[in-house]
């Protein structure tokens, strides 16, 4: 089936990495779990301090580990929502040009009309024909509600 050919899906619709998510909380959990069972068992001449510091630090850690887990991309009717590490981008559907996913990138990016690019975090490269089908249902969103006019 050609890119042109793929049907949009039904809004709202939520994309989302699944190994990377898998990974990020597989890690998360196990970091966590760890430090508490390291904390409990450490001998003198460690205190309670260095305890309660062992199990934050691992906190610290297991929340950049969320932030890593939580990127997605969100579509509904008034435009896209994407969720990267860091930060959140909202844009409304006639904001919207492009969709590309290019083989080696880490990552799809979006192009708008204002000239600006934003990769998607949640729409992974390493998960290739998955995010593949994902970019396609997301590029068809794109035709359907109305790309950007063009300026000029």
């Amino acid at each position: 089936m050609s890119p042109e050919n793929v049907v949009p899906p039904p809004l709202p619709v939520v994309w989302r990495p699944k190994t990377g998510r898998i990974v990020a909380y597989g890690f998360a959990a196990v970091l966590m779990v760890g430090a508490v069972v390291m904390a409990v068992f450490l001998p003198p001449p460690f205190t309670l301090a260095d305890k309660v510091a062992v199990v934050a630090l691992a906190g610290v850690i297991a929340g950049v580990l969320h932030l890593l887990g939580r990127c997605r991309v969100e579509a509904d009717e008034q435009g896209i929502t994407l969720v990267n590490a860091l930060r959140v981008h909202r844009y409304e559907w006639p904001e919207v040009l492009a969709v590309t996913l290019t083989e080696g990138e880490p990552w799809a990016k979006i192009d708008f009309a204002d000239g600006m690019t934003v990769g998607a975090m949640g729409l992974q490269g390493s998960e290739k024909d998955r995010t593949v089908r994902q970019v396609r249902e997301l590029a068809a969103l794109i035709r359907e509600r109305g790309e950007a006019e063009e300026l000029g």
